[in-house]
């Protein structure tokens, strides 16, 4: 019996990687044209300012081609639910323990998944209103550049803690890279999922 578990598709990778670094390429734009000391040093605001417009509205892409993969749209699924062992993990303290039985996504990643398309969905509508500037009067666009500037830095958080985590769980890493996982740190971390993919024998 193999001792690795296919855990992520190529498209799901495929989409992870693209809207990982058109988020990247948006949050350092934006600390470029929000930093004048950066600014100063980067120059060519114009090609900066272009970067990260284009950059966001590009943000939505992936996550909808996603959808023509069967495996995506299961995943979304699993990400949109939760269940008591998820709210027992975010209570307990020695979560990463195996102890709680959770599935294929633990109750913070579908907090930090619930938490990225909320932010993606704000900035790209304000981000509209900031851009087209017949759209809307100055006082909503001003509104709008009030949310856009406190959602970005939140979401540039959010982000710096996902890639902490996942620097620091090099399994978990290799999984979103190769698609497979070890069924040792499978059955640690995420044993239902792993009922799922090899259920126990019968008796």
């Amino acid at each position: 019996m193999s001792d690795q578990l296919p855990r992520f598709a190529a498209v799901e990778r495929v989409v992870h990687g693209t809207l990982g670094v058109l988020m990247i390429a948006c949050l350092l734009t934006a600390a470029v044209l929000y930093n004048g000391s950066l600014a100063l040093a980067v120059g060519h605001r114009h090609a900066v300012e272009l970067v990260h417009v284009w950059s966001g509205f590009a943000l939505p892409v992936p996550l909808l081609l996603g959808a023509a993969s069967s495996a995506y749209r299961t995943d979304v699924r699993r990400l949109n639910r939760f269940t008591p062992a998820d709210w027992q993990w975010l209570r307990s303290k020695d979560r990463r323990s195996g102890r709680i039985r959770v599935g294929k996504f633990n109750a913070g990643q579908k907090l930090n998944a619930a938490l990225s398309a909320g932010a993606i969905l704000l900035l790209l509508g304000t981000g509209t209103l900031m851009f087209f500037t017949g759209l809307v009067r100055l006082a909503w666009r001003s509104g709008a550049t009030f949310v856009h500037d406190w959602v970005a830095l939140a979401l540039g958080l959010l982000v710096i803690g996902h890639l902490v985590f996942a620097l620091r769980d090099g399994e978990a890493l290799r999984g979103m890279w190769s698609g497979r996982v070890s069924a040792r740190w499978a059955r640690r971390e995420h044993a239902a999922w792993v009922d799922e993919v090899r259920p126990p024998p019968a008796g």
